[in-house]
């Protein structure tokens, strides 16, 4: 279920902020969502393998966590990232407070 040499790349490519970056929270979400997407599609036709939804639990749960990151530091990079991913926007409970 890995990714491909030159898939991983040309994300890499699209989401850098600048030249050689592979550690920023826009390019780790974007390779977890691409990831997270084959995972579903093999979870369709083998639903009974138990280790990979217990792998895509885990990546959910850590896009989840870059993705509030980013949100709290920088709420434009946020709303840009989820739009361009497709990525629905969860309201935050502390500014509805």
């Amino acid at each position: 279920m890995a990714l491909q040499i030159d898939e991983k790349k040309c994300i890499i490519k699209k989401y850098a902020r600048e030249k050689g970056d592979t550690g920023s929270p826009e390019v780790q979400i974007a390779l977890l969502t691409n990831q997270i997407d084959k995972l579903v599609k093999h979870l369709g036709e083998h639903h009974k393998d138990v280790n990979s939804r217990r792998g895509l639990l885990a990546m959910v749960a850590k896009r989840r966590r870059l993705l509030s990151y980013l949100q709290r530091r920088d709420k434009t990079r946020f709303e840009k990232l989820t739009k361009e991913l497709g990525l629905k926007q969860k309201k935050n409970d502390k500014e509805n407070k």
